[in-house]
C-alpha cells in the first residue's frame, strides 16, 4: 500500500502576493482512498490576509475522505482522451501511464482561473538525500538576454543555484542559473526554506540540471523542467509548523 502526499498552495493575488501552503492532499491509488485535511498554513493565511475556505472543503477542522480524487484536483489533470494528451505527458517528462497524482506532482496544477498550486511532499532518503522536479519559476520576469539563454538550454545541462536575499517580495528566493551565471529564474517558492536549509547543512552538495525544454506555444510556467538534488543531515522536510494538519 503505497500512499502518495500531495500540498495545495494559495496566492493572496489581491494584495500581499504571498504564498501559502493551505492543504493536505494523501491519496492511496491502490485503494482508491483520498483524504483532504488543511493545514496551519490555511489558518495563518486566513487570520493574516482572510483566506477563505474552499466551497468542495467548508471546514478547516475536518476530515474529508472520498473514493474519487476530489474535483479540485481531478479538474487540474488533463482528460486521457483528448488527442494531445501523449504530447502532454512528454512535455512532463511523464511515462504513459501516468496516474493523477503523478501528473498533479509534474504540473503544479496551475489554472488561470483561481489562485491556487499542487505540489508534492518532498521525501528524505535513508541517507539524506532527495530528488525534486520542478518548472522554473518566474521566467517572465527575467531579462531579455536571459529569456533567449533559456531557449539555447538543453536537456542534461547543468544549472547553479543561489540564495536571494534581496527578493522584491521581501522574502528569500532561490535563484537558477546558468553555468556562466545567467540568472533565468527562480524555485518554486514552497521549496525556498527546506532548499536554504539544504545549503547550509550541505554546502556544495546539491547540483541541478535541465530535464526538458518545451517550445513555445507551452506557457513560460512550463517551459524548463528542472532537477534538484542535494542532502539534509539533521532537517525533516515540510514538518513546519505551516505544514501541521489541524485534525
Amino acid at each position: 500500500m503505497t500512499t502518495k502526499t500531495l500540498f495545495l498552495a494559495w496566492q493572496d493575488r489581491a494584495n500581499t502576493r504571498q504564498w501559502f501552503p493551505v492543504g493536505r492532499l494523501d491519496a492511496n491509488l491502490d485503494c482508491s482512498e483520498f483524504q483532504f485535511r488543511y493545514i496551519n498554513g490555511a489558518k495563518r493565511a486566513q487570520e493574516e490576509v482572510g483566506f477563505l475556505p474552499l466551497l468542495e472543503f467548508p471546514e478547516l477542522e475536518r476530515d474529508y475522505r472520498s473514493s474519487d480524487l476530489f474535483p479540485i484536483f481531478q479538474n487540474r489533470v488533463m482528460t486521457p482522451r483528448r488527442p494531445d494528451f501523449p504530447e502532454y505527458l512528454r512535455s512532463l517528462d511523464l511515462e504513459e501511464n501516468a496516474d493523477p497524482i503523478e501528473i498533479l506532482s509534474a504540473n503544479g496544477g496551475r489554472r488561470v482561473t483561481d489562485s491556487f498550486e499542487v505540489f508534492p511532499e518532498l521525501v528524505k532518503n535513508e541517507d539524506g538525500s532527495f530528488v525534486c522536479r520542478f518548472f522554473l519559476h518566474g521566467l517572465r520576469y527575467v531579462s531579455e538576454p536571459a529569456r533567449g539563454r533559456v531557449s539555447d538550454l538543453k536537456p542534461d545541462e547543468q544549472l547553479h543555484i543561489a540564495l536571494e536575499l534581496t527578493n522584491p517580495t521581501g522574502h528569500p528566493a532561490v535563484q537558477i542559473q546558468t553555468v556562466d551565471y545567467q540568472m533565468i529564474g527562480w524555485t518554486p517558492r514552497y521549496l525556498v526554506d527546506d532548499l536554504t536549509r539544504a545549503m547550509a547543512e550541505a554546502p556544495g552538495k546539491y547540483t541541478a540540471r535541465v530535464v526538458r525544454v518545451n517550445p513555445v506555444p507551452m506557457p513560460s510556467r512550463q517551459r524548463v523542467l528542472v532537477e534538484l538534488k542535494s542532502y539534509w543531515q539533521y532537517h525533516e522536510p515540510m514538518t513546519g509548523k505551516d505544514f501541521t494538519t489541524l485534525v
